[in-house]
């Protein structure tokens, strides 16, 4: 596996791969690697000849007093994982190389959509992952990039910057892995003691009540299906889960949502490919997780 530390190192190896007519895959990470991340460079890997991965720590999409010098790092460990699921190059650059001094372009998805979710408690968060995103495809020039579930803004937010943009790239989202009690594989799950892991495994419970409700109203049976036995009242899942969450004294809730699947608008009542996503301190954590309907 290559490790490229400079733009200029990158750009020369992948402009040989595609000179050569090979396909390149592109699994942006800010490292701290997990299974979740190892499941998107494995779908990389299957679908292209050559899979590069980006390890950087990107301070634009972090606001002041979050946990932008406590993100945790482990390069030497991240490479191992990347090595082992066949990644060909993992592209580690400096602050610096991405922002040099006199940096001044940021790409700002002007839009509803990031005022929405995540995007409503971290002012800026977005502007930042969109600047970093088309920085890395344009240093990369990915055939497909590959991002995960478990961030479905981000996922939704990127698909719309692409298709603006008219960026040549295929975006493949792919499922969120989970650990066994349920809860969404996160580098942030690193933070919680045990006991409040313990306590976070009640997003995913939430989760799997708001899943029944819904499976129930899909099918016609709920009171909340007697308008339109094909949608699902929002309010009735946002509550079961609001509930369920409450219930755990270590949670508290930024927001529990019921949005569009592309627009990521609020909806009174839910159809197939609507999202309901959810974001929740334990502790001085902050967890996010979602389901599509």
């Amino acid at each position: 596996m290559i490790t490229a530390t400079t733009i200029e190192e990158a750009r020369k190896t992948i402009k040989k791969w595609k000179a050569e007519g090979l396909t390149v895959g592109l699994v942006p990470t800010m490292g701290a690697l997990h299974d979740g991340h190892a499941s998107l460079v494995t779908a990389a890997v299957s679908d292209c000849d050559r899979v590069v991965t980006s390890v950087f720590v990107n301070p634009t999409q972090f606001g002041e007093g979050e946990d932008l010098e406590s993100y945790p790092r482990d390069f030497e460990r991240d490479c191992k994982i990347l090595e082992e699921k066949g990644c060909h190059m993992v592209f580690h650059p400096s602050v610096q190389e991405m922002y040099p001094d006199g940096y001044g372009t940021y790409v700002n998805l002007e839009s509803e959509m990031t005022k929405q979710l995540c995007g409503r408690s971290r002012p800026g968060h977005f502007r930042g992952v969109c600047t970093v995103v088309s920085k890395l495809f344009n240093i990369t020039t990915p055939d497909r990039a590959y991002f995960g579930q478990k961030d479905a803004q981000q996922l939704a937010v990127i698909r719309r910057m692409v298709k603006d943009m008219d960026f040549d790239i295929e975006i493949v989202g792919c499922p969120t892995v989970r650990e066994k009690d349920g809860l969404a594989k996160s580098s942030r799950n690193s933070y919680l003691n045990d006991e409040e892991r313990q306590a976070a495994a009640v997003l995913y419970r939430s989760i799997e009540k708001a899943k029944e409700l819904a499976a129930a109203g899909a099918s016609g049976t709920s009171e909340a299906s007697a308008a339109d036995p094909h949608s699902i009242a929002a309010a009735d899942l946002l509550k079961t889960m609001t509930d369920v969450v409450s219930s755990e004294p270590m949670a508290r809730i930024d927001y529990i949502e019921a949005v569009d699947g592309h627009t990521l608008m609020p909806k009174e009542y839910l159809a197939p490919g609507d999202l309901v996503a959810m974001a929740v301190y334990i502790g001085d954590t902050r967890l996010i997780d979602n389901f599509t309907i």
